[in-house]
Order: C-alpha cells, then sequence, then structure tokens
C-alpha cells in the first residue's frame, strides 16, 4: 500500500543552527503520527517543512497528489502548494488567532474554505458551515460574530471546523491544545479525537504533552536535539521506552 506521505533525510538549518537532521518516515492514510519532544528539539521546524511552509535545507517530502501520485512537494510551483494547504490539508495551529480571519464571521471564516475549492452558493455554504459548527460544538446562534468575541477554546473549535470543512487528507497540528484550561483541553481532545476517526484523517500532531499523544497518536517519534531518538507505535513508547531521553520524558510525567 502506498503512503500517504514519504519523507527522505528531511534537515534544516537556521544558520550554524541544525534544527532538524536527517528525518525519515512513511504516513498512511488514517494514521496519526505524534511528535514528541521538549522546547527546542525542532519539532514545529519539521512540522512546517512538512506543511511546505518552511523550505528544507536537504531531504525531500513527497505527498500523494490526486492523480498524480507521490509527488515531491517542492518541485510544486507556489500556487500549487498554497491550494494544496487550503484544499487537501489543513493546518491547526496553537494559536487560533493564527489561523483565523479575526475580523470575517465565524460562519465566514468556514465559507472561505469552501469557496476555495469552488462553491459558490451563498445557502450550501453557510449550510455547511453550519453543519460544521455543530459537529465542533459550536452555539450555531453565533455564525455571525466574529472570533475575536469568543474564548480560546471557541476560537480553537471554530479553526477545526474551518479546516476539515474541505475534507482534507492530512492534518497538521501544532500543540492544538496548548494554553487552554484542562476542563477545555480534555472536551477539545475528545472531539478531535472522535473527528479523526471519524473522517478517517491522516494526522501529524506536535506536542510535548505526552497525555496528548497517548490520547490522539497512533505511532510516536521522539525528538531531541533535532533528531529522531526513538519512534514506535505509541503505547509500546510510552510503556516501554528503550532510549534515555525517552525514558527521562516519561518519568518526568509519572513524578508530576
Amino acid at each position: 500500500m502506498s503512503p500517504l506521505m514519504r519523507v527522505h533525510s528531511l534537515s534544516h538549518a537556521f544558520g550554524n543552527l541544525l534544527a532538524c537532521s536527517d528525518i525519515s518516515f512513511e504516513l498512511h492514510g488514517g494514521e496519526v503520527l505524534g511528535v514528541v519532544g521538549e522546547s527546542g528539539s525542532g519539532k514545529t521546524t519539521l512540522l512546517n517543512c512538512l506543511s511546505a511552509r518552511l523550505t528544507p535545507t536537504n531531504g525531500i517530502v513527497e505527498y500523494d497528489l490526486r492523480g498524480r501520485g507521490l509527488t515531491d512537494i517542492y518541485t510544486l510551483s507556489e500556487p500549487e502548494r498554497r491550494l494544496l494547504l487550503r484544499t487537501d490539508w489543513g493546518v491547526v495551529t496553537q494559536n487560533p488567532r493564527d489561523g483565523l480571519r479575526m475580523g470575517v464571521s465565524a460562519g465566514g471564516n468556514v465559507g472561505e474554505r469552501l469557496m476555495a475549492v469552488g462553491a459558490r452558493h451563498y445557502g450550501e455554504i453557510r449550510q455547511e458551515a453550519e453543519d460544521w459548527l455543530s459537529k465542533v460544538e459550536m452555539d450555531l446562534g453565533r455564525i455571525d460574530d466574529a472570533p475575536k468575541h469568543f474564548s480560546g477554546g471557541m476560537q480553537q473549535r471554530l479553526q477545526i471546523a474551518r479546516n476539515l470543512v474541505t475534507k482534507p487528507r492530512l492534518v497538521f497540528m501544532d500543540e492544538p491544545t496548548g494554553g487552554l484550561d484542562v476542563s477545555v483541553q480534555a472536551r477539545l481532545l475528545d472531539l478531535l479525537r472522535g473527528l479523526v476517526r471519524e473522517l478517517n484523517l491522516a494526522a501529524i500532531i506536535v506536542t510535548h504533552d505526552l497525555a496528548v499523544a497517548r490520547l490522539l497518536a497512533d505511532r510516536l517519534m521522539v525528538m531531541k536535539d533535532g533528531k529522531v531518538v526513538e519512534t514506535g507505535l505509541t503505547d509500546q513508547v510510552l510503556d516501554d521506552p528503550h532510549h534515555p531521553y525517552t525514558q527521562l520524558l516519561v518519568s518526568s510525567v509519572l513524578q508530576v
């Protein structure tokens, strides 16, 4: 079975600082890959390279384009990469304000993604927006409110709806519950897990929170100093860590 994404020898440096080094893996449709490690380990740099928002110094990122098969995303034109980000991919940022149009209504934020794939009928766009706001458990009475009037948790729900409305096959998530209250995090994680399974989404999730990784990810990559030091099924890595750094991460959680 051909992978949805194949990454080979990916590296990126900021000047003399090697942020991620010689990373290779495959991701299959419907699979959720968690990338864990402390701040500065290279997780977000890797995610940005994979999602075409940062050009790697070396390596290849191939994606199974519809009708074209595995294609190096960095051989695509800039308009082709932007279209990919608006349609077949989704990006959920830690700060939802970075992923939303704060001056546009909640319904408009969702509708913009539909218009990017050719939707033009106002009534159908609004109905689809309502359906997705309902899926992420938002009050439909606030469909015309701007996101700036929402709480952080509601903004994150809206960002999720905006990204999933076009039925992408792959979603990139960077600390999707970071900065939220614990009770809000728990409900949002349940929501995310349900949507990922229901829609058979592939996802790459960057997090420093091992509880988030255990709940959402099928497989884990542990990063330290820009390198992947351990990889495997989530439960195997967290219940029986082999690398000393992974053992330290797991033990630090157990001691809290």
